[in-house]
């Protein structure tokens, strides 16, 4: 292969021959299947733009957007933080914005990473297939920012400021985590906005009615399991129960919370797929690299500058060193990839007794290729982390419990026991049902004064932390307009904690 470029310099027709030059591997060789990719060079300041309003292109403006511009900025300018060399959009085409300060090499690693690795695990795996619009998630922003404006100039910045604010704070607890709804289709979103401005309030006060005003009711008609199945409840999707029940908003705040819950449930899936779409990325663009020098189509100089930042990617600290937080994601995604092409091409017996299904069957890239369509970091760790890569990688396992003893005891080595409880822990701190907490709002008063009741089910007593709690419900009392009050219960639903707050009548000044 002809030589891709000579030195750090580029021009945009030398992005277009690396761009050329990888897709033909990662769609030939590899045999990747990819959104088309929109390829956009910017500047520091519009990467920093971008980290700030969650990395999309097209976003409506907030306050909150501007100080973590002004942060990121800061410790940029210090240098007490680097910036990315790219980042990706999950949409059609697959939208990458480089950094303009990157070299030919590393924009030869980061269009490998980014519009293939990446744009690959968007386009095939099953909870971006279930969960998102790729084709409508760049329309419908631009919806929700002209929406947005529009509210300004109409009800005042403040006052959406506000509404805003709220709908952000609950924006972790307003997804829908489980299949059985139809799958979001963002195109539509205008037209249906529209008709449910046409139907106006009296669609949203329905429920309402149900309260009784005068004789001919009494408590029986109102029973608890009559009201519960009449609201939806329980619901974990907090900002869907206020949209849809809130007595007090007016038609334009529950189109915002709308917007909010849409793009919250947009981003669901990455939560739950980092190991595995940093470690896809990492080594399709690990391949692809490899495969550019052995053509030579790049320089030994530019493969050991690739090689450099590779490394510096991939690297682990070690539990005992003072910048271990955790395991990188790109490190664990990229060295079980790895492992299990070894498997698959290379196996141990230790290797075909732990995987039988997969050792050596020869066909390492449709091994991955069928695990980066069907799994999340929950299952994939818990179903593909190998014995081998566990003693590599020195994984252990420590218990501290004070009300079972006294200090630090090691519960789990290398050995037969130690492997499967070591990745069982591991696989368990990757399920968002495990790591995430597990609000619903259960129950409204609507016989007295319509207090929104909510359970938080404590996993292992563990309760939630006190200062962001109420400041979160205070957001949601102003959104429901009357007392919010949310217990915390165990397993055995003994109370461990209650909260309660009361609106300001801030958000609903204007309504």
């Amino acid at each position: 292969m002809e030589r891709l470029f000579d030195g750090a310099e580029w021009d945009f027709a030398t992005l277009q021959r690396i761009h050329d030059a990888c897709e033909e591997i990662a769609l030939g060789e590899l045999g990747l299947d990819v959104y088309p990719t929109q390829v956009e060079v910017i500047t520091t300041e519009q990467m920093i733009d971008a980290y700030s309003s969650i990395g999309m292109p097209l976003f409506y403006k907030h306050w909150s957007f501007g100080k973590h511009f002004t942060q990121h900025e800061a410790l940029y300018r210090t240098g007490l933080r680097g910036l990315a060399y790219e980042i990706v959009i999950n949409s059609s085409p697959c939208v990458c914005y480089l950094m303009g300060d990157n070299t030919a090499t590393m924009q030869a690693l980061v269009i490998a990473h980014a519009a293939f690795g990446h744009n690959h695990f968007f386009k095939n795996n099953y909870l971006f297939r279930q969960w998102t619009d790729a084709e409508g998630i760049l329309d419908y922003l631009e919806f929700a920012k002209r929406y947005v404006t529009r509210c300004e100039e109409r009800y005042g910045h403040a006052l959406v400021e506000r509404t805003l604010d709220a709908a952000h704070a609950l924006m972790a607890q307003s997804v829908d985590r489980y299949r059985g709804k139809k799958k979001l289709n963002l195109r539509q979103e205008e037209e249906r906005e529209r008709r449910r401005r046409d139907h106006g309030e009296r669609n949203f006060n329905d429920l309402w009615r149900t309260v009784p005003t005068g004789p001919g009711k009494n408590t029986a008609e109102l029973s608890v399991d009559r009201r519960r199945a009449l609201l939806g409840l329980p619901q974990e999707n907090i900002l869907y129960f206020i949209e849809k029940t809130s007595p007090r908003l007016a038609p334009w705040q529950r189109e915002l919370l709308r917007i909010v819950r849409h793009i919250a449930q947009y981003f669901y899936p990455q939560g739950q797929t980092k190991v595995m779409n940093e470690g896809t990325a990492t080594y399709v663009h690990y391949r692809i690299m490899n495969r550019l020098h052995e053509r030579g189509a790049i320089s030994d100089g530019h493969l050991l500058e690739f090689l450099q930042s590779h490394t510096n990617v991939v690297f682990q600290p070690t539990w005992d060193d003072p910048r271990f937080s955790g395991f990188n994601p790109y490190a664990l995604g990229f060295a079980m990839m790895r492992d299990i092409e070894r498997i698959v091409t290379d196996p141990s017996d230790e290797d075909r007794e732990w995987f039988p299904d997969i050792a050596g069957t020869g066909d390492a890239m449709a091994v991955l290729r069928n695990i980066w369509a069907n799994y999340r970091d929950e299952s994939f760790i818990g179903q593909y982390l190998s014995p081998r890569l566990i003693r590599e990688m020195r994984m252990f396992q420590l218990h501290d419990d004070p009300a079972e003893t006294e200090g630090i005891l090691v519960e789990a080595i290398q050995n037969e026991r130690g492997y499967q409880q070591i990745r069982r822990q591991l696989a368990r701190r990757h399920d968002i049902g495990w790591i995430d907490p597990n609000i619903e709002v259960v129950d409204v008063d609507l016989m007295g004064d319509r207090r929104l009741i909510l359970h938080h089910n404590a996993v292992n007593g563990c309760v939630l932390e006190e200062n962001d709690t109420r400041h979160v419900l205070q957001h949601l009392a102003d959104l429901w307009g009357y007392d919010v009050l949310l217990r915390e219960i165990d397993s055995s639903d003994t109370v461990l904690k209650e909260h309660v707050c009361h609106p300001r009548g801030a958000i609903l000044a204007a309504a």
